[in-house]
């Protein structure tokens, strides 16, 4: 029940942080330092990826009529904007697919540490905080999902290539990306959360390949992990989602770039004096 209790928090953690621009594989990875599931190496490994899958059925529900081109309610337009956004879609999931299945492995060996994480946290926090106050300045061009052309989409998809560095964060990688390319916040967040479905199905694919592939047993305790933490991603992902797009109706990111920073500096500060007293 103990290991349980330690998955229901990391789905907490994945289901919060997956869409906040704060990064979830970088929470992850810190939260491991201090709740250890009592399972190898690589089933943590595969854990943290296709945990995501519970967050990404919450976008999956709660957007299903906007993604779905075989709605009735749609008329014929409709339809043919949803298949557009679609192919904007899989257009900007192409840079970061071919790239994530060509380094994957050299990414875990040499970025998945708390050094890398912190980095990244800080540094893209520095970024949002920049780019908000750039971005008073400045009248976004794309206002509308329709609006937005198929070379944006690439551009934004060669932004959520700087995510396959944890700590990140594929959100906000995207986000930011979105917003220097003059696409207003709302726009960028949704289409943020429609790259992650392809993303994030084909990434726990290739962690479940591969987990299987090496000849990794599981256990029935470790599928109840799974699930588990799966379907609490899931519940706490709809009211995150629900959390973001209402709060950046009226505000800007850069609450989240704060939070990066001090993270980021705490997360060092912890493991430099852990390695003095070690």
């Amino acid at each position: 029940m103990f290991e349980i209790f330690k998955v229901i928090i990391l789905g907490l953690v994945e289901g919060i942080t997956e869409w906040l621009p704060i990064s979830s594989t970088g929470h992850l990875i810190l939260v491991d330092e201090f709740i250890k599931l009592n399972a190898s190496d690589a089933f943590k490994e595969m854990f943290n990826v296709v945990v995501q899958l519970g967050a990404i059925m919450a976008v999956v529900v709660l957007y299903f009529n906007k993604l779905n081109p075989f709605s009735k309610k749609k008329t014929r337009n409709q339809k043919v904007h949803t298949i557009q956004l679609w192919m904007k879609v899989v257009v900007a999931c192409i840079p970061a697919a071919v790239l994530g299945i060509l380094f994957d492995d050299w990414m875990e060996e040499h970025f998945h540490n708390y050094i890398v994480v912190a980095i990244m946290l800080i540094v893209y926090g520095v970024l949002f905080i920049w780019v908000e106050n750039w971005n008073k300045k400045a009248e976004p061009s794309v206002t509308k999902l329709s609006e937005l052309s198929y070379k944006t989409a690439l551009f934004i998809g060669l932004f959520q290539v700087l995510s396959l560095i944890p700590g990140t964060s594929r959100s906000g990688a995207t986000i930011l990306g979105a917003l220097l390319l003059g696409v207003s916040r709302y726009v960028a967040a949704e289409f943020t959360f429609f790259l992650a479905i392809p993303v994030m199905f084909g990434a726990s694919g290739i962690k479940l390949l591969k987990f299987f592939g090496e000849g990794a047993g599981i256990t029935g305790m470790e599928v109840a992990m799974l699930s588990v933490g799966c379907i609490v991603a899931f519940v706490v992902s709809v009211i995150a989602i629900k959390f973001l797009m209402g709060y950046i109706k009226k505000n800007d990111f850069k609450v989240f770039g704060y939070y990066r920073i001090v993270l980021g500096i705490l997360v060092l500060g912890y493991f430099i004096i852990s390695g003095i007293f070690a």
